[in-house]
């Protein structure tokens, strides 16, 4: 196929578009066509998430489809669009930004209710500033994966329904190749949407762009005397609940922009991610992040302070300092309650205790201090109550003094827990796969040879990470020594 848009528009059977987004005028965004790719293929497609979708799979696997969501074809009843919006990037205020490489096609019904559907890569945006608004498969399949893998995990995210490469040559520090990912979700509005109307003084934007959250998503803070104090309470303690989950599955963002916040508390724009190999709480996993201001453990800390930043956007709605104050007062109360609330669970523990908290902080002092392997230690810690299973456990630990003093102060906290419910809970809430980066790096150097099977099992451990997946232990196995020098930066 050459690299134009082919002329006659596609239909997706059975499937209608919304443009509510685009209904909201023309100030939030500039209408476009996506850029088109030479002879785009297929790398991965999401078959469980197209039936989720409603997508028909003969349809989905056709070469309509792969035009579609390629960019190459132009979809019936779309208005293709960059959206713009500001942000902090970094601490420091950057101003306009905006969909740099990314192209909203609309708003499907689905039968998971209205999704967005969003191409990544597909060309150059009014937003791109000096970029080239494409994307390459080494980023596409990262986030493709890490979008599944948390929606695995149970974690609040956007989501992957298919990435398309191209043999068209992009520039990063290397030569790489091309590919489009198409993500959904039921918004990907961020804070940045508010500070870029608050900070220009375009007030009544401000209050659209307000009206259609709260009424869209969260009708309830309508009912509220300040229903913009109300969102901004719901946003509170959504990204409160969604940093807890993060810090539970020792999961690394690594550029926590105010531009990369979503207002649904949804996880967004995967770049430079990582999930814990051996616990380290200072890990800084962007290697463009040279002053450590997104490690691990500074992340539920930024939230607060991205999500203050979204209260000064706001508070030429909400009028009164003192009422945004309070809205965000929520988050210290949601998020440690909800941290714990998961660690007891990966503890096993279907109660909650005073003691719980002493002894899920002494579990972190002593990851921390051995550099424990974050998964493989919560995963072998779920048959702590077999002889073996707690043998296996304490050879993690070089200091086995430390640890049997901790696994005494277990032992004696599980002494009235049902040792099966126990056991259940823990399979359920402690993964045996997650996305390391060496995995990632492995499936995307066979990808740039045209083997995208090591994608396409990633895939299917990550959709389905509780399960033990028989044939597969390497996946879930410690990650080897080489892993150590991947450098991720927010070109990832």
């Amino acid at each position: 196929m050459n690299a134009v848009i082919m002329d006659s528009p596609a239909a997706i059977p059975g499937l209608a578009w919304n443009n509510r987004f685009a209904a909201l005028g023309p100030d939030f965004f500039t209408e476009l066509q996506p850029t088109p790719l030479p002879s785009p293929y297929w790398v991965s497609r999401n078959q469980a998430l197209a039936r989720e979708m409603g997508l028909e799979q003969p349809w989905f696997e056709s070469q309509a489809a792969l035009a579609l969501f390629t960019g190459n074809q132009l979809v019936q009843g779309a208005r293709p669009l960059a959206s713009v919006y500001s942000g902090h990037q970094f601490g420091q205020w950057a101003g306009q930004l905006g969909d740099g490489r990314a192209i909203l096609l609309g708003e499907l019904e689905t039968a998971n209710g209205p999704q967005e559907v969003q191409l990544k890569g597909a060309g150059m945006t009014p937003y791109s500033r000096m970029g080239d608004g494409r994307a390459v498969l080494r980023s596409s399949i990262r986030e493709y994966l890490c979008s599944e893998a948390m929606q695995g995990l149970g974690i609040p995210t956007t989501r992957a329904l298919c990435v398309t490469g191209s043999d068209a040559r992009v520039r990063r520090e290397e030569i790489e190749t091309a590919a489009v990912v198409t993500r959904t979700s039921p918004s990907f509005i961020r804070f940045g949407h508010f500070e870029h109307f608050s900070y220009s003084g375009q007030h009544e934007q401000l209050k659209t762009l307000a009206d259609f959250v709260i009424d869209s998503f969260y009708p309830a803070c309508r009912e509220s005397a300040q229903p913009y104090a109300a969102l901004l309470q719901a946003v509170s303690e959504r990204t409160a609940k969604l940093m807890a989950a993060w810090q539970s599955v020792g999961f690394c963002h690594g550029v926590m922009n105010t531009d990369n916040m979503s207002i649904l508390g949804l996880t967004i724009d995967y770049g430079p991610f990582q999930f814990l190999d051996a616990f380290d709480p200072g890990h800084i996993c962007n290697h463009s992040d040279t002053q450590g201001r997104y490690a691990y453990n500074k992340q539920p800390n930024i939230a607060y302070w991205n999500l203050f930043c979204l209260g000064q956007a706001l508070l030429p709605l909400i009028e009164e300092q003192e009422q945004a104050l309070a809205a965000l007062e929520s988050y210290k109360t949601v998020f440690p309650q909800a941290l714990e609330a998961r660690m007891r669970a990966k503890l096993g523990l279907p109660d909650a205790r005073p003691e719980d908290k002493t002894l899920i902080e002494n579990a972190f002092k002593l990851l921390a201090a051995d550099k424990v392997d974050y998964t493989i230690f919560w995963r072998r810690l779920c048959h702590f109550h077999t002889p073996q299973g707690h043998e296996v456990v304490r050879d993690l630990f070089l200091d086995r003094v430390g640890y049997d003093a901790w696994a005494l102060q277990y032992s004696e906290r599980l002494a009235p827990v049902d040792i099966g419910l126990q056991a259940d809970l823990m399979l359920k809430t402690n993964p045996r796969y997650v996305l390391r980066n060496h995995l990632g790096e492995q499936a995307i150097q066979a990808a740039k040879l045209k083997d995208f099977s090591g994608v396409n099992t990633l895939l299917t451990l990550l959709q389905a990470p509780f399960e033990e997946h028989p044939g597969h232990d390497s996946h879930a196995g410690f990650p080897p020594d080489w892993a150590a020098g991947i450098e991720i930066s927010c070109s990832s």
